[in-house]
This record gives structure tokens, C-alpha cells and sequence, in this order.
């Protein structure tokens, strides 16, 4: 869990805007309404607590097949080292137990047995070290072999996420012309959880993914205000390639985190996962919540400004890429917005003709030619923010 510790909690002044606590007393504070995310039940998943007011968790889900456990670890890695903190890992078939029983015991995150079809790979992969389970009620099957499921899983102390699709609803409910996709998968979702309450079940995590942005919110805003005390687990699904998928993500999860819904998110790209995770973060760190990497403040351009900014930014932005503290940094080409912008930022860059000068708490602290300015700007980062080197 250690690399990704360094991703976890967002700067001091986000913090305080997720808590409610934004510069008024503690009395303002506490009179707030409470956020969903802090009604929910809080579950374990492999040590790391999801919902009841813990800090929304980025997951993924590998590509790299369960059987072949080289690769599977590898990718597992590579994503806990961009941010990862959970991660869902795929068994079709039996002959992917082995490998998921030794990705488990080695992989840096706790991973998620995802399962369609086949309560039994469910049991064993439980069995095998699954630091939690992910089933499907459209294809899980009958109630008896739900129940064998939710008995191991009881037995082992496991959560299940209750995973609702829109591609794959319980053919009772699908067949339904008198109801909305929403109203199928709302329907789905709570006689799920329902049934597992019935049993004494209650570490469930909820999701009711649809590509379709609109039905997604709709479908968690109505499940947040029917099961308030489960967790859920935000993503549109089947969202695209990296441009459409980003944006679609950051539209549909955006709406429903500031909105104070949500306890994990998962960012569903048609990619490599490694690439969903820069657009997880972006996501939350755009909202105030949780921020890994540094936040570049630029300016669009115009025809006020005196340097080549686009340049100048892209080079920030390919530096900043290599470091991991939450630093913001501030890259301005004129004198509308640039001192202003610059000073607000832990440091930045403000231009002017043809030079620009650093900024560090409303102060210069260094001038140069525009050639020179983002030496001169990581010399000063570097200098001043040890933590990201």
C-alpha cells in the first residue's frame, strides 16, 4: 500500500472544502448538512476503508489476463504506482484461479474478484484471497447460488459490490416496457440489496453503471436517496476512447461528487488502465477533494500576450508530469490575469514582453528571458518544495 500513500489526501485547503470547514468557524462547520458519502457504511477492502466519510478511492481493472500472473502483477504495479487504490481483476474461467490466487498475495493493491455468470469462481476466488467480490444480478444467477456466494463471503469477512449494468439487467426487469432504463436499474440494484440484507448481509458496495450520462446520475441520485447507508461505486460505463471517455467521465462523475455522492469512482476508458487514472485524479483534484500531482494554472492566450505561451505551458505540464506532491503552478502570458493568477498558486510564472517573472507568496523571487523562464521556474520549485523531487 505504501506507493500509493503519497497520492492520498488532498492539500490542507481541500481538505477543508471537502469537510465543509472553507475559513468559517467550527460552529458554521459543523451546522453543515451532511454529505451522502459521510452516511454511508464504511467497509474494509483489504485495509482500505471505502464510504462512511473516508476520502472517495480511485480504482481501475486490469487488462493483462488473470491466468497469466507475470503480467497480471506487472500491470498491478504499474497501476498502484499512477494512484491506483484498488483494483479489479477479471475470471472468466477456472483456469484463472491460480493466477489470481498468487496476484493477491502479491499485488501492491488489494484486488477485486470480478465475476459474471458463475456464482462458484465467486466462492473459490474468496477462497483464493479476493480482498473483496464484484457480481452482476443480471447473470449471477438463481437466488440459491447468490446466497452461497453471500455465506463465503460472510464467512471471510468480505464485501460484495453489487455491480448493475445497463447492458446486462435481469431479463424480468428488461422485458418491462412500462419501465425507464433508470427505474430497471434502480429496481435491480435495491432488490439486490434488499435480499442481502434479508440475510444479514450488510458490507455491500452498489454500482448502476450506463453509458449514457443523463440515466447514470439519475439512477445514483435516486439510489442515494433509497439506500443511504450503502456505499457506492461511480463510473459511466463503456465510455469510449480516452477524449469522449474523459469527458464523459468527468461530466457524470463531476455531477454526482459534487453533489456529495459517491465513495469510489472508476474512470472506464477504452485504453490502457494505466491511462483512466490521471482522468480519475483529474476529476477529484477539479473538485477540491484529493489531489496527487501538481495543478497547472494557465491562461488560454490572447492577443495581449507578449511571449510564446502554449509552448512555455506544454513544457510545464510535460515537467510537472514527473512529480508527485500537490502543488499548484501557475503559468500566465499577460498582465490581465497574470500577477493575480501567479500570486494565488504555491508559485508561478507571470510574463511580459519577450521575459517573465516567478512569483512565490505575492512576491518575485526571480526574473528571466522567456528562453530561460521554466529553468529559472524548477529551479525555484525544486529549491523550495522538496517533496517533489
Amino acid at each position: 500500500m505504501g506507493e500509493t500513500d503519497e497520492a492520498s489526501e488532498t492539500t490542507a485547503a481541500a481538505g477543508a472544502r471537502e469537510s465543509g470547514e472553507r475559513g468559517g468557524t467550527r460552529a458554521a462547520a459543523d451546522a453543515r448538512p451532511r454529505l451522502a458519502r459521510e452516511l454511508t457504511r464504511q467497509v474494509s477492502v483489504g485495509g482500505v476503508t471505502l464510504g462512511g466519510g473516508a476520502p472517495v478511492r480511485v480504482q481501475s481493472m486490469l487488462t493483462a489476463p488473470t491466468r497469466d500472473a507475470d503480467a497480471a502483477l506487472a500491470q498491478a504495479r504499474l497501476l498502484a504506482r499512477e494512484g491506483c487504490e484498488l483494483v479489479r481483476a477479471a475470471i472468466p474461467r477456472a483456469d484463472a484461479l491460480d493466477g489470481f490466487e498468487r496476484l493477491c498475495a502479491e499485488s501492491p493493491i488489494p484486488v477485486i474478484a470480478d465475476i459474471h455468470f458463475d456464482h462458484r469462481l465467486a466462492i473459490e476466488a474468496a477462497r483464493r484471497g479476493a480482498a473483496a467480490l464484484r457480481v452482476n444480478p443480471g447473470n449471477i444467477g438463481s437466488w440459491d447460488k447468490v446466497d452461497a456466494v453471500i455465506d463465503e463471503a460472510g464467512a471471510r469477512g468480505l464485501p460484495i459490490r453489487v455491480g448493475v449494468n445497463a447492458g446486462s439487467i435481469d431479463r424480468s426487469l428488461d422485458a418491462r416496457d412500462d419501465l425507464s432504463l433508470a427505474d430497471k436499474m434502480v429496481l435491480s440494484a435495491t432488490g439486490f440489496v434488499e435480499h442481502f440484507r434479508a440475510r444479514g448481509f450488510r458490507d455491500v458496495v452498489l454500482s448502476a453503471k450506463a453509458h449514457d450520462v443523463g440515466v447514470t446520475v439519475e439512477t445514483y441520485r435516486r439510489l442515494s436517496a433509497a439506500l443511504p447507508d450503502v456505499p457506492l461505486h461511480l463510473g459511466i460505463t463503456e465510455a469510449g476512447t480516452p477524449r469522449q471517455g474523459a469527458i464523459k467521465s468527468a461530466v457524470g462523475l463531476g455531477i454526482l461528487l459534487a453533489e456529495g455522492i459517491g465513495d469510489t469512482i472508476r474512470v472506464s476508458l477504452t485504453a490502457p488502465p494505466q491511462e483512466e487514472l490521471p482522468v480519475a485524479w483529474g476529476i477529484l483534484a477539479a473538485l477540491g477533494m484529493r489531489r496527487r500531482t501538481p495543478e497547472l494554472v494557465s491562461c488560454p492566450t490572447c492577443a495581449r500576450c507578449q511571449v510564446d505561451m502554449i509552448p512555455i505551458a506544454q513544457e510545464v505540464e510535460r515537467r510537472l508530469a514527473q512529480m508527485r506532491s500537490p502543488i499548484s503552478v501557475a503559468v500566465m502570458g499577460c498582465e490581465v490575469n497574470g500577477p493575480g493568477e501567479a500570486r494565488g498558486a504555491d508559485i508561478g510564472v507571470a510574463c511580459g514582453r519577450g521575459s517573465g517573472a516567478v512569483f512565490l507568496e505575492g512576491k518575485v523571487i526571480a526574473r528571466a528571458p522567456a528562453d530561460q523562464i521554466v529553468d529559472v521556474l524548477f529551479r525555484e520549485i525544486e529549491s523550495r518544495f522538496p517533496s517533489t523531487r
